[in-house]
């Protein structure tokens, strides 16, 4: 399946317009401090993380991301970044290609919750994708859930979560959120984010026609 079709469907979301960063602000609403060159968003380090304009509840997203070749790095160090899904819950963005046995710190983690189910990671400097299905907590008894996959194979399975991750924006897990990019200090780029809002329940009648 061609996710990033799927993802351009007419019901999506255009986070990011390849253009400029109008969509996106910092955490405390002012203009985001990250550059656009050639339809990529690329992190200014030291700026600060950026977030969407706008708030979702249940959601599909896509999302393309390049970590840098850094190969006297390390571990957290090694073209670091995240993705924040409602601003509350990240999925590590991070150079872990041939990693064994990655862990809940290594990319494509729900950080320091849930370990990716296989490492999917492609070599630094190649394009990567998320693809996310994300279903908000329910009347406060349940948490929130996702399904991730990265570069086409899943790495969370309708995982529920705990609660939100370390550096959220808040804890009002029943409210909608932004979409969050993290300034973790590296050249990480991203490109081709779009979420598609779903609907919260369907309906509970048959209507015979």
């Amino acid at each position: 399946m061609d996710t990033f079709a799927l993802a351009r469907s007419v019901h999506a979301t255009r986070l990011f317009n390849g253009a400029d960063l109008s969509n996106w602000t910092t955490r405390d609403g002012q203009p985001a401090g990250w550059k656009v060159e050639d339809e990529v968003m690329h992190v200014v380090p030291k700026t600060g993380d950026i977030i969407s304009r706008q708030r979702f509840n249940d959601f599909y997203m896509h999302l393309e991301f390049r970590c840098p070749d850094m190969p006297e790095a390390s571990g957290q160090a090694k073209g670091n970044s995240g993705v924040f899904l409602q601003g509350r819950y990240e999925i590590q963005v991070l150079d872990s290609y041939g990693l064994d046995s990655p862990g809940m710190g290594d990319c494509g983690a729900i950080y320091n919750q849930c370990a990716p189910l296989v490492n999917a990671c492609r070599p630094p400097m190649e394009w990567q994708s998320y693809d996310v299905f994300f279903r908000g907590p329910r009347d406060g008894d349940a948490g929130p859930r996702l399904t991730v996959l990265q570069n086409g194979q899943v790495i969370h399975n309708n995982v529920e979560l705990p609660g939100v991750t370390g550096a959220a924006i808040d804890e009002a897990i029943d409210e909608a959120g932004p979409l969050l990019l993290q300034d973790h200090g590296d050249l990480v780029c991203y490109r081709n984010i779009w979420v598609e809002e779903l609907a919260l329940v369907g309906s509970d009648t048959y209507e015979p026609r």
